[in-house]
């Protein structure tokens, strides 16, 4: 099913994104997190790639498996670093003959923190990537990104949002945000891509907090804000890591409740391979 055939009724939409894991501790450790997940029935699943697309092959693998074996709608991470239009090509046939009908096409995270390099004749945009696909007369659903604090390497909110309206007009059905702890930031987000002609639905990313070191350094590489006042309490309780987890459970089930009671269509949980607090989140959500 095309996941932009999902949004539009009366009930938000609720999925996940998970990441190919690279260890055996990793494959222990992501079965056991499906288990747990698949139970919830999200509406559909997200895979990533690793940085330079390190882990393109298992992506493809893992999408088909649970779409096949776990019978869910699964949605593959597809990004330009790196990608030269042979190896796009490919990829897309392989997802295709897989039955996958979804994409969420990204430029994506250069390896080792270098800065971004485009393949020989490769996309260097997303946007571009969206029209290598759309070109290819693909049937893909395709879902993008969108930043409500702002692309970190964006010159500046009005050309980051110009951009935005660039992808979409390429032929993006979905998006999805960053992560963000403060809803003004995508309340206000929403209302100015409305103004700027943006009309395809404006999915939530959430991340549950559950290390306060691992979200700083999240929030450090993507450009995303703690509120102060959150952050607070979290440095309180920073020795205590049950503390922080049941603390980043409270705040995101506050958050996701407000964001689906002012209308936004769907939350798209960011679970880091993990079921814990995704799943207490969803059982209250769904009041469970």
């Amino acid at each position: 099913m095309r996941i932009a055939d999902m949004y539009g009724g009366d009930d938000a939409v609720f999925s996940f994104e998970f990441f190919p894991p690279k260890t055996a501790g990793g494959e222990k450790a992501l079965r056991e997190s499906l288990r747990e997940l698949t139970s919830l029935a999200p509406d559909f699943v997200s895979v990533t790639y690793g940085a330079g697309g390190s882990t393109r092959s298992r992506t493809i693998e893992l999408v088909t498996q649970l779409k096949e074996q776990f019978g869910l709608e699964a949605m593959a991470h597809l990004t330009c670093v790196g990608a030269a239009p042979a190896e796009l090509t490919e990829t897309l046939d392989r997802l295709e003959a897989a039955g996958v009908e979804n994409v969420i096409a990204l430029r994506g995270d250069p390896p080792n923190d270098g800065p971004f390099e485009a393949a020989p004749d490769g996309p260097r945009y997303a946007s571009e990537l969206v029209r290598f696909i759309r070109g290819q007369n693909r049937p893909f659903c395709l879902a993008g990104a969108c930043y409500p604090e702002t692309h970190l390497e964006a010159e500046s909110a009005e050309a980051d949002l110009a951009h935005l309206v660039e992808k979409v007009g390429a032929g993006v059905e979905v998006l999805i945000t960053q992560l963000f702890f403060d809803n003004d930031y995508y309340f206000s987000f929403v209302d100015r891509a409305r103004a700027a002609g943006i009309d395809v639905p404006i999915v939530a990313g959430i991340m549950p907090i559950a290390n306060l070191a691992q979200i700083e350094r999240f929030t450090d590489m993507c450009g995303s804000t703690i509120p102060e006042s959150l952050h607070d309490r979290l440095r309180a309780v920073a020795d205590d890591a049950d503390a922080v987890a049941e603390l980043g459970i409270e705040q995101a089930t506050a958050q996701c409740r407000e964001l689906i009671e002012r209308g936004a269509p769907g939350v798209h949980f960011y679970t880091l391979n993990k079921s814990r607090a995704t799943r207490r989140v969803l059982e209250a959500l769904r009041g469970g």
